[in-house]
């Protein structure tokens, strides 16, 4: 990974995306306003290089079904994540239930005007299509639909086809999925680097090479964190909590080296999920890993 030492971005500006239509428990749609009233952003708000700009919601009307609410929240989020990009600013987007990435990855996508790297750092892979999930749960399809695959109504939405190259496409973390999902990201040749090989290769060596892989493409890449790829002991606010995660040792790391290469165009935290958090826990880490990259953007601009 090479060091980003250009003035790019003014401030950083949280975009929420306030959806748990695409999860089993969807009270992760709280997620975003929970973290917004936390103590732990009030601590973090204070800081000259960062705002919270708006919360989205998906629509209402019971006439739609889950999928359509869900692309609509998406186009929405993705022109929202457009104009960011385009005002300079640094998008953060918090979730939300981890379908809200093809809004994210599509707006940016958009704004590049081709497809990005994407670093995908979560303890499932999410690439489920309609025909392969055994949930049916939109949340386990998203890095599918990114790659263009899945329901007609998700796709599309930044560019046409594509909106992540999947030679720049890393999993890092993974430690809980269905072969289905294996078959179509190998296939796609996306690079998988689960829990076993980081306990074989070390963190640091892992994340190097993925840091590489998504950052080798001219339009740039992103960073997607879901929550529970840290170990549920550090991270229990969240839906889908598996044993045996990351540190968030390991996850600051990542971050602030991420931050610091050149072509990062945002950030999205997801899956956040209130009810289950514990004394805040999981707030205070969200606001920590803020806190980790917000010297990166500092050194890019100021207000």
């Amino acid at each position: 990974m090479t060091s980003g030492t250009q003035k790019k971005f003014s401030h950083l500006r949280v975009i929420g995306a306030a959806s748990g239509l695409g999860a089993q428990d969807q009270a992760c749609a709280d997620g975003p306003l929970a973290f917004h009233h936390s103590q732990a952003w009030h601590q973090i708000e204070r800081h000259p290089l960062v705002d919270w700009g708006r919360t989205l919601f998906a629509p209402a009307a019971d006439h739609l079904s889950a999928t359509a609410r869900i692309a609509e929240l998406c186009h929405h989020l993705a022109d929202e994540l457009e104009l960011a990009l385009q005002d300079k600013v640094f998008p953060l987007v918090i979730g939300g239930d981890h379908s809200v990435a093809i809004g994210t990855w599509s707006g940016v996508a958009r704004f590049a005007g081709a497809p990005l790297g994407l670093l995908w750092i979560d303890a499932h892979l999410d690439s489920h299509t309609p025909e392969t999930s055994y949930s049916g749960a939109v949340h386990g399809m998203p890095l599918a639909c990114l790659l263009g695959r899945g329901d007609k109504r998700l796709l599309n939405i930044g560019l046409p086809g594509v909106q992540v190259s999947a030679a720049h496409c890393v999993v890092l973390g993974a430690r809980s999925y269905e072969p289905e999902e294996l078959v179509f990201l190998q296939q796609q040749g996306v690079r998988i680097i689960d829990s076993e090989e980081i306990l074989q290769r070390g963190f640091a060596a892992c994340l190097e090479e993925a840091g590489k892989i998504v950052a080798g493409t001219p339009a740039g890449f992103g960073v997607t964190l879901d929550l529970d790829v840290l170990d549920p002991q550090l991270a229990p606010g969240v839906g889908s909590p598996e044993p045996d995660g990351l540190g968030a040792r390991e996850i600051r790391l990542a971050l602030r080296q991420l931050a610091a290469t050149s072509g990062l165009r945002a950030l999205e935290i997801v899956e956040y999920n209130p009810d289950r958090d514990r004394d805040g826990l999981t707030a205070r880490l969200i606001s920590g890993l803020i806190g980790e990259i917000l010297p990166a953007i500092a050194g890019r601009g100021g207000k």
